[in-house]
């Protein structure tokens, strides 16, 4: 340790320099979203030379340093080696709207996945978690096998999990339940047209599911279930194809909606109030619902057109409308956070083990910041 970190608790501009690790230079270029040419004009280099860090043929200048983290708003300490570091690349990551996302907005995705791996990292030093239970995931301490069709993988999971015949309650707390990282970052306006994303090449599969355009509690348990297809399908295949995105899709409609139970409920004839409250009941949207009825042959491809054209104009009434996610607990991820507590690490402390900033260790961990009241009287 040196002098200066002793005295003051961070280390100098020197310090980082002889330590300083490009991939976190990267990480945290990448989480704003911005490009080597911005960063450079930040501190008055060349692009080039923004690349040079990047790949470590060069090194910042102790006095550029502290600018650098002012400009990626990082404590200074973050560019240092040595921490855990998870290094997942963009093409190892699912992501459900793939043509919609452009590359900056994948690279930001990932690079927040590797922040929640290290989170994830940082607990379980001092929490056991759950045991991952995820067929398909080569990491996982359980190892039941599945068929590859999507619809028998989804029926077998549910059996696997013991979930039944009936509708999945609280999907999200049942996959952290199984030792799947689920993760929903605040609202970002670079990750607005990423639906959802998952990786299954870190040491625990990890789940994003991104607050998109429509706060719908619906859409939301879909992504969920749709991500987790990839996880239990995809798992050792790169990630991209078609093929996937409509395998995934198909697994989530068996998991949510199991063909042999739906199938009965389903109305004969279009019918979009009876489908409105089957959707209050499965959790699913009535989009879905609609399109589940054109694969069991209950509606024509035309009957199904119109039923969509509907339901555009019933998007704003009640039974049709959005519903918030707010309003369902169960469907939002505690496990880093219930984490955190049992830890008995502080905020201050778990973000100086990470090298982040405080607000930053609160956002991740989804802990809002407690102040006392002041009340006059």
């Amino acid at each position: 340790m040196s002098e200066h970190t002793r005295l003051t608790g961070t280390p100098s501009p020197a310090a980082v320099h002889e330590a300083f690790d490009p991939a976190r230079l990267t990480q945290a270029r990448n989480l704003t979203g911005k490009t080597k040419r911005w960063l450079a004009e930040q501190l008055g280099v060349t692009p080039a030379a923004v690349s040079q860090y990047e790949m470590g043929t060069n090194r910042p200048r102790p006095d550029l340093l502290p600018r650098l983290a002012n400009a990626l708003e990082v404590p200074l300490s973050f560019f240092l080696a040595g921490r855990p570091l998870a290094r997942l690349d963009p093409s190892s990551a699912h992501f459900r709207s793939l043509r919609s996302t452009r590359a900056y907005q994948r690279a930001k995705a990932v690079a927040l996945t590797e922040q929640v791996w290290e989170l994830t990292y940082a607990l379980e030093k001092r929490v056991q978690l759950p045991l991952v239970n995820l067929p398909g995931f080569a990491g996982g301490e359980i190892h039941p096998e599945l068929p590859g069709r999507p619809a028998e993988a989804a029926r077998a999971l549910r059996a696997a999990w013991g979930l039944g015949a009936g509708p999945v309650t609280h999907l999200v707390r049942r996959l952290e339940a199984h030792g799947i990282v689920v993760h929903t970052p605040e609202r970002d306006e670079d990750l607005r047209t990423v639906d959802a994303f998952s990786t299954s090449v870190l040491p625990r599969p990890v789940i994003v599911l991104t607050p998109n355009l429509t706060d719908d509690v619906y859409r939301h348990r879909f992504s969920a279930a749709h991500e987790l297809g990839h996880l239990v399908l995809h798992g050792e295949t790169t990630p991209g194809d078609s093929t996937q995105e409509r395998e995934a899709n198909a697994f989530a409609a068996e998991f949510l909606t199991p063909r042999a139970s739906i199938g009965p409920e389903l109305p004969k004839r279009l019918d979009l109030r009876r489908l409105s409250q089957l959707r209050d009941v499965w959790g699913v949207s009535v989009h879905s619902l609609v399109y589940r009825c054109r694969e069991l042959g209950l509606l024509s491809d035309s009957s199904a057109g119109r039923a969509y054209q509907r339901l555009n104009e019933l998007k704003e009434q009640p039974g049709f409308a959005p519903d918030p996610l707010g309003g369902y607990p169960g469907e939002q991820p505690v496990l880093l956070s219930e984490a955190f507590t049992l830890s008995g690490l502080s905020v201050p402390d778990l973000a100086h083990e990470l090298a982040w900033s405080v607000p930053r260790t609160r956002q991740l961990l989804g802990v809002r910041e407690h102040k006392p009241v002041l009340r006059l009287v």
